[in-house]
């Protein structure tokens, strides 16, 4: 490219590394390229996968990326088909100055396991600049004295072309004075220099103007052209000299704009014009000019822009002095940049991965690469992050880091982790650089839910309504999402007989437990399952709570009457003596409540009798009894119902009838007139069991005495008549009935039995004791049996 207004070339060299480095392949040769400069954006480089043996499904999958320590994208990789395309223009001036050849360096990054590969691109360089002259007017002064063949420097053109493109010829217009000889720098450039051919004549020609143009070798070639002035000057035999050729000074990079670097100066020894001498820069590139500032006179130089380290280390500056009869000297001046810590290191990502799933162990956060233009310890750098995470730095290739973690993570433990990279340099003072990663830890289904207790009590009470809210049982998941999302369920019953289904649900979302149908205590008084929860994970946990149901008892049962019965086909008559003391123990009601606690307390209760005053119930054992003694005047029958009266709230009740009949003594039969026989009543399935446990007892009892008759009968070959009817005579043995708890008689009985014939009707009968006159004087043996005859009972069979 053209520059039109520039003194000096410009030199720059900018390093670019890209390094495709493999795992495996880290001593490999790189792939080369080659491409001519300032092709359109887009244009086609060569295809990687094929040069690099590289299958172009694999740059897909391990997503393949062309990356630089610079971060700088000039290039393209398209993963689809493994073509490399230029990003931007390429500009190969701009990139490598005159180096040749200009190459540079690529990197591959490839991941899944992570490699790298290297490869190479050369630009080319193409005839896109013209030659230049800096100083568009070359001013040179001759002496007119000056012999045929002296030659005299001129400034040089500056081609950024290198190669055949680059500058290869000077011309000069035609004069009759001079031509021009190309001369060879040493360093690869040629300079133009003018030589006499004929004396000057000041007086003949004070001055003459003539055209240098400089020629490259590109094709169709490119030319620039400078006027050159020559002013012929009278006769100057002394040049000006320098004390030393060269001068060397360092400075430091942050030195202020203006201050003063150095000075240079000559000696002349002519005197007057010829003496006065002038400084100028004298080859200087554009960069050179920009930078410093040559005083003419005094041949001070002073700094006119700031310099940097980081792109021109060190100025060589060729100065010229003249004096006023032309002649000259040069003397080169070396000025050294000293590098401050004036850059902070760099951080470039290369790959992140910013949200990671738990349980994994080693897993691949970042790869990036750092760099820090400084020179010396102000570029060498140290790389860390926080000692409280569990990462680790690895680094890789020369300025290339891996960040992994150290070991699985856990999510209930931490689900986000701020990791900072730190990366500081050895200068002083050190600088830092921060860059700032977040990385989220992805939840993974390793948590079962947990009950909020292993087992939970619930009470509910009997006859409770359909669908009854009893209770909630409540689990939680550490995990998150999905895999925290709790579903409640029954499980199968140990016992495969309960019909848990029916009794009991559950809402699967909040764990609350309702009571299907009502409960009824006296069937089941309490009810245990197990219930799950589990989540909504892959695969799904769960965990199991027990769950025990009370159900309470509620006042439902009305006491039920043992004895006497009140169902059968004739009522109960009880016999009394007259003789009888009060709290004679006329008969026991006997009776049971379903229900329990308190109520299932019975308490007993006379409501009505023939004869108030007579007969008392005890309230806590139900045993009638006389409340005085009984004398003729008092009716031979009685007639007492009895409340049975329960402690639950409200309070229930049943009653019994019973037939009382006051006899003198049990020497006469008494029969009690048949009264018609109460409907029959449906019974309830506990009253059949209890009629039938009775009625065996019965019979057994029944049997027993029967036998022990026949056996006395025998015995005594006699019997005794009481009213028509044969009657044993003496005392059963005592304790023939005797169980004790609630719902028996608290004392033992003796009977003697009787059989009735002769109308149609055969009935057994449990007379009274008899209770025989006897004086007082009687033996201790014949009252004590005589006193167990307190009570009897009836039962007709049919």
């Amino acid at each position: 490219m053209e520059n039109q207004g520039a003194g000096a070339l410009r030199q720059r060299q900018v390093l670019l590394l890209f390094v495709l480095l493999g795992m495996s392949q880290a001593g490999s040769e790189p792939g080369r390229f080659s491409v001519a400069e300032e092709m359109q954006s887009g244009s086609f480089v060569g295809n990687l996968a094929k040069d690099l043996g590289l299958q172009v499904g694999e740059l897909f999958s391990r997503e393949a990326q062309v990356v630089s320590n610079d971060n700088e994208h000039r290039f393209h990789l398209d993963i689809n088909t493994g073509d490399l395309l230029i990003s931007e223009t390429l500009d190969r001036e701009e990139l490598c100055g005159s180096m040749e050849p200009c190459m540079l360096h690529l990197q591959v990054l490839l991941q899944n396991p992570l490699q790298f590969v290297r490869a190479e691109l050369q630009i080319k360089d193409i005839n896109d600049h013209s030659p230049t002259f800096l100083d568009k007017e070359i001013l040179l002064k001759i002496a007119e004295s000056s012999t045929i063949g002296t030659t005299f420097l001129m400034e040089s053109a500056q081609d950024l072309d290198i190669g055949t493109n680059s500058l290869q010829n000077y011309t000069i217009s035609p004069n009759s004075h001079f031509h021009v000889e190309i001369q060879d720098g040493g360093d690869g450039k040629i300079y133009p220099e003018l030589v006499l051919v004929r004396a000057l004549d000041h007086e003949e020609e004070a001055e003459l103007r003539l055209t240098l143009v400089a020629l490259d070798g590109g094709s169709p070639p490119r030319s620039g052209t400078s006027l050159v002035v020559i002013e012929v000057l009278d006769i100057n035999d002394n040049a000006p000299e320098f004390p030393q050729k060269f001068y060397e000074v360092q400075v430091l990079e942050d030195t202020p704009i203006g201050s003063w670097i150095i000075t240079i100066s000559a000696k002349d020894l002519d005197a007057g014009y010829y003496g006065k001498i002038s400084y100028i820069f004298f080859h200087a590139s554009e960069d050179i000019r920009k930078t410093f500032e040559l005083n003419p006179t005094s041949g001070e130089v002073h700094l006119r822009s700031s310099l940097d380290f980081e792109i021109i280390q060190s100025y060589t500056i060729n100065i010229q002095a003249t004096d006023g009869g032309g002649l000259s000297e040069k003397c080169t001046l070396l000025i050294k940049v000293t590098d401050i810590n004036d850059n902070a290191p760099e951080v470039t990502i290369s790959s992140i991965t910013n949200r990671i799933p738990e349980n994994v162990p080693q897993t691949l956060i970042a790869v990036f690469s750092v760099r820090d233009q400084d020179a010396g310890d102000n570029g060498r750098m140290v790389c860390s992050i926080q000692d409280d995470l569990p990462f680790i730095l690895k680094p890789t290739f020369k300025n290339f880091f891996t960040l992994l973690t150290e070991k699985a993570l856990d999510r209930e433990m931490r689900a986000e982790y701020n990791i900072t990279i730190t990366v500081t340099d050895l200068g002083t003072p050190r600088l830092k650089t921060q860059h700032n990663i977040t990385v989220l830890v992805s939840d993974v289904n390793d948590n079962a839910p947990a009950f909020t207790q292993t087992s939970y009590t619930l009470f509910v009470r009997e006859n409770n309504s359909p669908a009854l809210h009893i209770g909630s049982v409540s689990a939680t998941d550490a995990d998150a999402g999905a895999n925290a999302q709790v579903t409640y369920s029954l499980l199968p019953p140990q016992d495969p007989q309960l019909p848990l289904a029916s009794l009991v649900s559950i809402n699967a979302d909040n764990g609350q437990l309702f009571a299907l149908r009502a409960l009824d205590y006296e069937a089941l008084q309490a009810l245990e399952f197990r219930v799950g929860a589990t989540d909504r994970g892959s695969p799904a946990l769960s965990s199991q709570a027990l769950v025990r149901v009370l159900v309470l008892d509620a006042n439902d049962n009305s006491p039920f009457v043992l004895y006497p019965l009140q169902n059968g086909s004739a009522p109960c008559t009880e016999l009394v003596p007259r003789a009888a003391e009060p709290g004679y123990l006329v008969s026991k009601v006997v009776a049971v409540d379903g229900d329990s606690g308190q109520n299932a307390w019975l308490s007993y209760q006379l409501l009505k009798a023939t004869e108030p005053g007579l007969f008392g119930v005890w309230a806590h054992n139900g045993e009638v009894r006389t409340a005085r003694l009984l004398s003729e005047r008092d009716a031979a029958k009685h007639r007492l119902v009895v409340q049975v009266r329960d402690n639950g709230e409200p309070p229930l009740s049943a009653s019994v009838t019973l037939h009382v009949l006051l006899v003198d003594g049990f020497s006469q039969p008494y029969l009690p007139l048949p009264e018609a026989a109460s409907e029959p009543a449906q019974a309830d399935p506990l009253t059949v069991y209890l009629v039938v446990a009775l009625a065996s007892v019965s019979s057994l009892f029944l049997f027993s005495v029967l036998a022990f008759i026949a056996v006395r009968l025998c015995r005594r070959g006699r019997a005794a008549s009481v009213g028509g009817y044969p009657v044993p005579e003496g005392h059963f043995p005592g304790h023939l009935v005797d169980v004790n708890g609630s719902g028996t008689l608290s004392q033992s009985y003796q009977y003697e039995v009787c059989l009735m014939g002769g109308t149609g009707t055969n009935e057994f009968k449990f007379l009274k004791p008899i209770m025989p006159s006897l004086p007082v004087h009687d033996t201790g043996r014949n009252v004590e049996e005589n006193e167990n005859f307190r009570n009897s009972f009836a039962f007709n069979i049919q």
